[in-house]
């Protein structure tokens, strides 16, 4: 009896439980780029001077100094993020697809 349930327990967790995993994946793996990569730290400090100069007149300069290389900073990273997220999207439908397209070579 076990191996006539074998395709529906392959179905099952091809389609249910490895999707909920791969995704649990992607949040870790999005969580750690973000923190490798210092997005939020770099976005909650964007108004600080970017080497902490405080001297008399230098504050101004510093603050505008820190503001101009974050945001390249922060370009770059988000650009890194979105390339990311289009590649995990792209191997999340591809991981769905993968047996649907097994199925359709065989047959043709």
């Amino acid at each position: 009896m076990g191996l006539l349930l074998l395709p529906f327990e392959f179905l099952k967790f091809w389609f249910f439980e490895a999707p909920f995993s791969l995704i649990s994946f992607f949040v870790s793996l999005n969580k750690a780029f973000l923190q490798l990569f210092s997005l939020p730290l770099l976005i909650r400090t964007y108004f600080k001077p970017w080497k902490n100069e405080y001297r008399q007149g230098l504050v101004g300069f510093s603050i505008g100094m820190g503001m101009f290389i974050k945001s390249f900073v922060i370009i770059a990273d988000l650009a890194l993020l979105l390339l990311l997220l289009c590649v995990e999207v792209f191997l999340f439908f591809a991981f769905l697809v993968w047996p649907l397209g097994t199925v359709y070579i065989l047959f043709i």
